[in-house]
């Protein structure tokens, strides 16, 4: 195992674990668009990275970050669904992105390249991530309590609005991160997916954040692995493997009814 492997194999667990544990949330509050809308999104700031020859990824979460207080700030306003409100968006986002990207660098924007990470790369991208899941872990009840009854949830004193940007500022860093694994065409998956899949065995919210979290990381982890090994795309075999899962969860529950 080369060390470029052993990098990416890192940083594919933890970034899949952060983004298992917030696709919890997504699933529950039926905003599955979201994560991969927001993913169309970043293209541009890639874009504009590259062209000014600086960090895409500050370019790329830059741009998802002012676009997730924007659809938070409409819906606050309309009371629209979030994902009507980013349905209207993203599409545009891809269509400039992929106007104004270098030709020579559209398909690593579009599926990712891991293969060229750094140890810096790693670390942050580590950092991240935990620092994601610890936040993720000091909000969940109150977004899960929000997602239950948005008037129980203020009459306990929780400022939802405000929760709720945060929530999808966390979603905007993890999707910022995944598409160095991904791509922005596919990093809405492990946002989704492995969430996708441990609802269909979970019994309780605890287990189902934990299974999110280990199908995140087993998505990534065993998609990198994959890739390494038979010399193929990382972002597809990630989400080949996911999808795996899934399909392997929908005939779990099946059996067990």
């Amino acid at each position: 195992m080369t060390g470029a492997t052993l990098l990416s194999l890192i940083i594919g667990v933890f970034v899949g674990t952060a983004a298992g544990y917030l696709g919890s949330v997504m699933i529950l509050e039926r905003m599955a668009l979201v994560g991969d809308a927001l993913s169309h999104v970043a293209l541009p700031g890639l874009a504009i990275g590259i062209l000014l020859n600086f960090n895409p990824f500050i370019g790329a979460f830059a741009f998802l970050f002012a676009s997730a207080v924007l659809v938070w700030y409409v819906q606050r306003m309309t009371k629209l669904p979030f994902e009507t409100i980013v349905g209207a968006t993203f599409t545009l986002a891809l269509a400039v992105g992929i106007v104004i990207i270098p030709e020579p660098e559209l398909l690593e924007a579009l599926f990712g390249d891991i293969t060229k990470v750094t140890l810096w790369d790693t670390l942050a991208a580590v950092a991240i991530s935990v620092g994601t899941v610890l936040v993720t872990k000091m909000i969940y009840h109150k977004l899960v309590l929000g997602i239950i009854s948005e008037d129980i949830a203020i009459s306990k004193g929780i400022n939802t609005a405000k929760v709720n940007l945060l929530y999808l500022f966390l979603v905007s860093i993890i999707v910022a991160v995944g598409i160095k694994i991904v791509g922005t065409l596919l990093v809405g998956f492990l946002v989704v997916v492995p969430a996708a899949a441990a609802r269909n065995l979970s019994v309780n919210l605890t287990r189902y954040a934990t299974l999110s979290m280990i199908f995140g990381a087993g998505s990534a982890f065993i998609g990198i692995l994959l890739s390494s090994l038979f010399e193929l795309p990382t972002g597809p075999m990630v989400v080949f493997v996911g999808v795996a899962f899934f399909a392997m969860s929908i005939i779990a529950r099946a059996i067990a009814k």
